[in-house]
């Protein structure tokens, strides 16, 4: 087993919790769990409703993957975390859809939880492989 490499992105905010941006072992990539904020300016308000979050969220873990030397191709499986299930679960996955198109898509679980940071509707992990 190789080491594990634990990524401070460069440019980036820091983490809203004390961890890494990502974590790497044996050729796998971990990514922190991304929300809606802007990258370029972290204190600015979060979008207004699922689908701005949605795809501001995915913005940023392209972003993150990118930082990495790594794409959208390259992710395995993702988790979806959304405040309100019922009422963000389609318009969600309309956004989803336009990132991850085609036949390969990675695993995914999404579940409902009751709050997030910054009162986001929406955040997202996932693990990548080089």
């Amino acid at each position: 087993m190789s080491d594990t490499i634990y990524h401070t992105l460069e440019g980036f905010p820091r983490s809203m919790s004390p961890s890494s941006h990502a974590t790497e072992a044996d050729g796998f990539v971990f990514l922190t769990g991304q929300f809606p904020r802007d990258l370029s300016d972290p204190e600015k308000d979060l979008p207004v409703g699922i689908i701005a979050q949605t795809r501001q969220t995915l913005q940023n873990m392209e972003a993150a993957l990118g930082a990495l030397g790594l794409g959208l191709a390259h992710v395995m499986s993702v988790r979806v975390f959304l405040t309100e299930f019922k009422r963000d679960y389609d318009d969600m996955n309309a956004v989803y859809a336009d990132f991850f198109q085609g036949e390969a898509r990675p695993v995914r679980t999404c579940v409902g939880v009751t709050d997030l940071v910054r009162d986001s509707l929406i955040e997202i992990d996932c693990i990548a492989r080089r």
